[in-house]
């Protein structure tokens, strides 16, 4: 399968470039390559946040504290506690 390829001319401080070159030297691959990657890298990222925001916004909280607390199983091992605080402030803050 081939991919398509775009080109662009790209603006860099000439110290970015410079430790591009080493950092992509030090790496074995072209500059151009380690762009590529690092660009997939943050992409990823960046989906994957989005899919799991996305799956938050969609949870069952009622469902979510009927599963953690029913009967059975072992106790919580004192590591394993959580703050029960209202989970979706993290998310209004974001």
């Amino acid at each position: 399968m081939t991919t398509r390829v775009s080109t662009f001319p790209l603006r860099l401080p000439v110290s970015m470039k410079a430790a591009l070159e080493e950092i992509a030297e030090r790496d074995g691959t072209s500059m151009n390559q380690f762009l590529v990657i690092a660009a997939a890298e943050k992409i990823a990222a960046m989906q994957t946040e989005d899919f799991f925001r996305a799956r938050r916004a969609r949870a069952d909280d009622a469902a979510f504290m009927r599963i953690l607390n029913r009967e059975g199983g072992e106790p919580s091992r004192p590591e394993d506690e959580w703050d029960r605080t209202d989970l979706r402030s993290a998310d209004s803050e974001n």
